[in-house]
């Protein structure tokens, strides 16, 4: 084999294992606001999105079934929406942590996550 003949494999490989990897990533999914969620819930009801927010003190229920609570908008702090949460218990997940999530808006005050994912406090300070 040749030097041309092995970088075209080479090439061949790396192109395999990238599109492996990332079988089944959904990049059509981007994060919306509270906010724009509320505003015209008509156009994402039944659509599966991915929204961000601080969990609201004083409404952080888990349960063995469900763990459901009320997500405020980061950007103006007072748009709110209810989330509701089957999977696994995210260790660090707490009332007043900022955190990411998909899933379905069923309703137009209403969210049942699929995936939460909660934000690390940063350890640094100014």
């Amino acid at each position: 084999m040749n030097k041309k003949q092995k970088t075209v494999i080479a090439i061949g490989m790396i192109v395999a294992v990238a599109i492996i990897g990332l079988w089944g990533v959904d990049f059509s999914q981007q994060y919306l606001m509270v906010s724009e969620l509320t505003s015209n819930p008509d156009k994402y009801v039944g659509d599966k999105i991915g929204t961000m927010g601080v969990i609201k003190n004083g409404t952080l229920v888990v349960t063995p079934d469900i763990i459901s609570f009320t997500l405020v908008d980061v950007e103006d702090g007072t748009t709110e929406i209810y989330v509701e949460y089957t999977g696994d218990l995210p260790p660090t997940l707490d009332e007043g942590k900022d955190v990411s999530m998909s899933g379905t808006m069923v309703a137009a005050d209403k969210i049942e996550a699929t995936q939460i994912v909660v934000g690390c406090s940063s350890k640094y300070t100014e």
